[in-house]
């Protein structure tokens, strides 16, 4: 290979933006709430994994301020539960993390969010206790 050909690039693809109606954003919510309510997803992981994404999609397209660390954590927690080497004590401290995090964006929150948050923060903490025993 001649040393001074140029080197292929591939053109990245763009970034289309996905908009998020608050209707959506309320029904995610809401559907979290339920599963959560309900006690923890199955060991498998697979109704959990399949939230973890909704809520990666969202957050990804979400413009508001504040959501980096919950980002953060919703990612980390996603390949926890992906992994079959994550401890449950691990996977409780993602939890805990998460919960706190959530607890944060709720006292900042408007549009009808912040008690929705709130009851999702306790639930994430709550699910966080029933793994450290």
């Amino acid at each position: 290979m001649d040393s001074t050909a140029t080197t292929p690039h591939s053109t990245p693809a763009p970034e289309v933006q996905l908009h998020v109606s608050d209707e959506q954003s309320s029904a995610l919510l809401t559907d979290t709430l339920n599963l959560l309510g309900q006690g923890l997803p199955n060991a498998d992981g697979a109704t959990g994994l399949h939230e973890l994404e909704r809520w990666e999609t969202v957050l990804a397209a979400s413009d508001r301020p504040g959501l980096a660390k919950i980002r953060q954590e919703v990612k980390l927690l996603h390949q926890m539960l992906g992994s079959k080497d994550t401890q449950s004590h691990e996977v409780a401290e993602a939890l805990a993390s998460l919960g706190a995090e959530t607890a944060k964006v709720a006292e900042e929150s408007a549009n009808g969010y912040s008690d929705a948050l709130h009851n999702l923060s306790k639930l994430l903490i709550k699910a966080s206790n029933l793994l450290s025993r």
